[in-house]
């Protein structure tokens, strides 16, 4: 009686643990098809055709819960909170100038998932594709639209901790060159070369085709650098710097910095840099900000923040006046292309 006592009590666990376990597959299942159904009150977005570039309209991934969500959509500059027209593209990372975006996308497999960054034209028509060696986590295009980046994690899952790798490539459309990963060129610390198996470069910010500015990490330490191409060389201008981002004139650098007193799972705050004087000005947002802002023109800023469907956009003054206001609601990695001003 007594394994039969045992066999019954295992029997039991068995059947609770299977329960658990159904239990738990069956609300991860209607939590995925809950984000296939669109919300209540959320944004009107339709299928359509998405023109990179077309003046009046900015180009973002759509967060918005239902059938076209994480697709590339556009909406008009004018009323962001209109209707989006979705494109049928789905993009993780995205980024766009000059009629040419760059992709960052999830490629399904049977036994894991894997990422590729996809070059797109301006009808959003496939270009170019590389494999992808981790997860996506920032994408940009030069100016001139001939040149790409992205950086992925290869390891570790978030910036603020301390065990994570990322590898930036930047891709020449001209020339089909490929720099794989930044982390090859030489680094220049305070003027003197420096050599480190730690360093780590990621969230670059073009200039033009040559010149860029980048994250540099080393030694637990952060630094805005200044890359060249046709040296692969990057030289360290500041420390405690992270995603930088150029304003459209190039005489400022947006990005996000370590605060004394802050949490250390939200340690970020939005600052901008003077690139003649060196001048350094908080913005008005006080929350952490865990992005790569955008410079929707040359006065205001545009940064991701955790909303109800995922990431909501929101938009401060760069020169440190105003407050904060939300721009756009389920919406991700932004890409404007402004409208004649009358």
């Amino acid at each position: 009686m007594r394994r039969a006592h045992r066999i019954v009590v295992l029997l039991v666990a068995v059947l609770i643990l299977g329960g658990v376990a159904l239990g738990a597959t069956l609300r991860a299942a209607d939590r995925a098809a809950e984000k296939d159904r669109v919300q209540a009150g959320g944004p009107e977005v339709r299928s359509g055709d998405v023109v990179l570039g077309t003046p009046g309209r900015t180009v973002f991934r759509n967060m918005a819960w239902g059938p076209h969500r994480d697709e590339l959509t556009s909406v008009a500059e004018a009323d962001p909170s209109g209707p989006r027209t979705a494109s049928g593209v789905r993009c993780l990372r995205f980024h766009s100038a000059a009629g040419t975006g760059v992709c960052l996308q999830a490629v399904r497999g049977a036994l894991r998932d894997g990422y590729r960054a996809v070059v797109l034209d301006e009808r959003l028509r496939e270009r170019r594709r590389y494999a992808l060696a981790g997860i996506p986590s920032r994408a940009r295009v030069a100016p001139g639209g001939r040149v790409v980046a992205w950086t992925v994690f290869v390891s570790g899952d978030s910036y603020a901790g301390s065990s994570f790798s990322t590898r930036t490539s930047v891709l020449d459309l001209r020339t089909g060159d490929l720099d794989r990963t930044l982390e090859s060129y030489r680094f220049f610390l305070d003027g003197e070369e420096h050599r480190a198996a730690d360093l780590n470069v990621w969230g670059v910010t073009f200039a033009d085709d040559d010149r860029f500015y980048a994250t540099v990490a080393t030694g637990g330490r952060t630094y805005l650098a200044r890359g060249d191409r046709a040296a692969k060389t990057l030289r360290s201008l500041r420390p405690n710097v992270e995603c930088p981002s150029l304003s459209p004139d190039g005489t400022r650098v947006a990005y996000k910095k370590r605060v004394a007193g802050a949490s250390s799972d939200a340690p970020w705050r939005l600052y901008v840099l003077d690139l003649r004087t060196l001048r350094e000005t908080p913005t008005a947002e006080r929350r952490n900000v865990d992005d790569q802002a955008v410079w929707r023109d040359g006065h205001t800023l545009v940064y991701s923040l955790p909303g109800d469907y995922g990431s909501d956009l929101w938009a401060v003054p760069a020169d440190g006046s105003g407050r904060p206001r939300t721009l756009m609601d389920a919406a991700l990695a932004p890409a404007f292309t402004p409208g004649p001003r009358g």
